[in-house]
């Protein structure tokens, strides 16, 4: 009989499946009543934290994102809580100094996360080396991302080595971040055992089904050695979200791979989040567009959320019969830039950039300041080279940076804690301040007149300066 090699699942429904799917609008009072079920089924972790929740939980829910963070970790006693962490931007769109950095770290775990999984948009592992430091000082988990893509400067080889230096530089676990559902299931098999000879950290493989292969290529990827898949319960499953948990539980059933989790309780837990989904299609926060199979993703190497974003860009312009034009001006900026993956926040500056290029029509006739500031250096360095006409352009004569960017940035800890003194209730105020300074204000205000029960029409006016 073939030796046991137990996959182990972290599931995705508390984080990224509703992030992918319905704009990350799921409270926390849905999460709470199943959590204690979720408790006993068996995940290796379950991902719930990080990402876009901060931002919408203050943004859009009106939560605190601490506090959801603390009654999670009271209901999970016997599973690992996990949470997505942009490495030097944390969970915001640009970089932040490392004592603020190293500050977020440290609060994350003492309230309750586990594993922190830590990426960079440009796979520039300097910006990943204050958090992981941070993580290991604290005794967390520290797993690297490697944000995958495709492209000439993309060989095994990088691969194989960029793990070896994930491993050196103190990880955990390694994590392939497969955010465009890119991966396809030969090509897992390749890149598994690839890194599986660059480095003895376990291998986490984490997919969208847009492309439409994902099963398959998780299928491949654990033939190949793969020790952890990411996967969402079923009514919050496939789409630009993960493959379902229950299919890939019962895919592994009874083989060498077997997860052991109990398919009656997951049951219950896709039983507890099926009314919710059929809510959210009928007040339209599911939209069935990204529920099926957008081929564009291999052709374009483009996300969803990036696509979506593209979509209301050209529709405030009145120009969404450029959609076609800005698809396969994609692919030329990036390459223009550096070929780096497309994720959060390059996946926007490339397709800003090139909705402008199409709707200008001229290429860099107006360059975006995201832009200005990814072709000077201020978000690390490109595995390629920038075009230097297009650099010239953007940043004329200013000389670009080589250096770790944060290394130009001041300790700014202590200025956020004075900006942020009226309203500061608990030491995490001050990180959701640095974060979202204008959002978390109308939070704090918010939070204030819930607190002091004040005059209804004050209170209104508070709530009112919430976009839904």
């Amino acid at each position: 009989m073939a030796e046991k090699k137990p996959v182990k699942i972290t599931e995705t429904i508390l984080r990224d499946a509703h992030q992918s799917l319905i704009a990350t609008r799921m409270p926390t009072e849905l999460m709470l009543p199943i959590i204690d079920t979720m408790d006993q089924v068996g995940y290796y972790s379950v991902e719930c934290w990080g990402g876009a929740t901060f931002d919408a939980c203050l943004r859009f829910l009106k939560e605190d994102p601490w506090e959801r963070l603390r009654k999670l970790k009271d209901g999970f006693k016997n599973t690992k809580l996990q949470m997505l962490f942009r490495g030097q931007n944390i969970l915001g769109y640009s970089h932040y100094s490392d004592d603020v950095v190293e500050y977020f770290v440290q609060k994350s775990l003492a309230n309750g996360i586990d594993i922190i999984r830590i990426f960079d948009c440009l796979n520039d592992l300097r910006n990943l080396e204050t958090a992981v430091k941070a993580a290991n000082k604290e005794k967390g988990h520290a797993q690297v991302a490697l944000s995958y893509t495709l492209g000439d400067a993309y060989t095994l080889d990088y691969w194989k080595e960029t793990a070896k230096r994930i491993e050196d530089m103190g990880a955990d676990s390694l994590c392939i971040k497969d955010m465009a559902g890119l991966l396809t299931p030969f090509k897992a098999t390749e890149l598994v055992q690839a890194l599986k000879e660059g480095t003895d950290l376990p291998i986490d493989l984490h997919t969208h089904y847009t492309s439409g292969v994902a099963s398959m290529t998780y299928l491949k990827a654990v033939e190949a050695g793969c020790d952890i898949l990411d996967t969402a319960i079923s009514p919050f499953s496939m789409g630009t979200s993960q493959p379902a948990t229950e299919v890939i539980v019962e895919t592994l059933k009874g083989t060498e791979y077997d997860t052991g989790l109990d398919q009656n309780l997951l049951k219950k837990v896709a039983d507890h989040f099926k009314p919710y989904r059929e809510e959210c299609l009928s007040n339209g926060l599911l939209n069935t567009k990204v529920m099926g199979v957008d081929i564009n993703a291999l052709l374009y190497q483009v996300p969803g959320g990036m696509l979506s974003n593209m979509v209301s860009q050209l529709k405030e312009m009145g120009a969404e019969d450029k959609f076609d034009e800005v698809l396969q001006e994609i692919p030329r900026v990036r390459k223009d830039f550096g070929e780096p993956p497309l994720v959060t926040p390059s996946s926007q500056i490339v397709g800003t950039q090139a909705v402008l290029n199409v709707v200008m029509g001229e290429r860099y006739k107006m360059v975006n300041q995201q832009a200005k500031d990814l072709l000077s250096g201020k978000y690390g360095q490109t595995v390629k080279p920038f075009d230097k006409e297009v650099q010239k352009k953007a940043i004329g004569d200013e000389e670009p940076i080589t250096c770790r960017p944060a290394d130009l940035i001041a300790p700014s800890l202590d200025q956020f804690e004075k900006e942020c003194a009226q309203w500061k209730q608990q030491d995490e105020d001050v990180l959701t301040y640095a974060l979202f300074p204008q959002v978390a204000k109308e939070f704090f205000e918010y939070r204030q007149a819930q607190q002091t029960k004040v005059d209804p029409a004050v209170a209104d006016k508070v709530n009112g300066s919430y976009p839904v």
